[in-house]
């Protein structure tokens, strides 16, 4: 009886073994790795203003009515001279001009409206967010070009617990709407040196860096 019941805690064990965990996806795929400096710079698509943005908006032969380090509100939208409540965040500064110039229309006669970004923080959409095992975990704005190095640089790199090889990037693919897992290999590239290891990032990307169990 004992070895009957030790032989069906076995094949129970060595079933449990080959089933993937509930607790956490394993990703599978792998993405090219990329230069350190790319071969051409390049624009990134056009910048979304973003909550906690801010802004200065110029209105030509109108300084009364422009205004400096006008920051977007939480809520998405901005107060300037004449305009209480113009949704901001979502478009591109030269939309925002556009609806600035509407707005103004209705107290003087074509308005020249300009709108210059001064300090970035951007749709999620359009940031680069690193969370779990790293010494400050942060949302950072994309820029053009920008690998893992880059980001790792930015959030001081891994903590002292960190398992660096079984992090993972999410990316969101808005034409298919699906989301896809990819590989990282953060240990081999800032503590070994292993330069295949560095990847090129995209907007919106989320790298999750576990903690290891040992």
């Amino acid at each position: 009886m004992r070895v009957n019941v030790r032989t069906r805690l076995l094949a129970a064990t060595a079933i449990l073994a080959t089933l993937p965990s509930g607790c956490a996806t394993t990703a599978r795929n792998e993405l090219p790795p990329a230069g350190f400096v790319a071969a051409r710079e390049a624009p990134s698509e056009e910048y979304v203003i973003g909550p906690l943005d801010q802004l200065d908006i110029f209105v030509w032969r109108n300084p009364e009515l422009s205004a400096k380090g006008v920051q977007v509100r939480p809520d998405g939208r901005i107060s300037t001279p004449l305009i209480s409540d113009m949704p901001a965040v979502g478009k591109t500064p030269s939309m925002l001009a556009d609806d600035m110039k509407i707005a103004l229309g209705e107290y003087i006669k074509d308005p020249i409206v300009s709108v210059i970004v001064q300090n970035f923080a951007g749709t999620f959409s359009q940031q680069v967010r690193i969370v779990g095992a790293t010494e400050k975990p942060a949302s950072i704005p994309y820029r053009a070009n920008m690998t893992v190095l880059d980001a790792m640089i930015s959030v001081g790199g891994l903590s002292e617990f960190a398992a660096g090889n079984r992090a993972r990037l999410v990316r969101y693919d808005r034409a298919t709407g699906k989301q896809t897992e990819y590989k990282l290999r953060l240990s081999s590239l800032l503590k070994d040196g292993d330069t295949r290891a560095n990847v090129r990032l995209e907007p919106g990307d989320v790298i999750i860096i576990p903690e290891s169990m040992f």
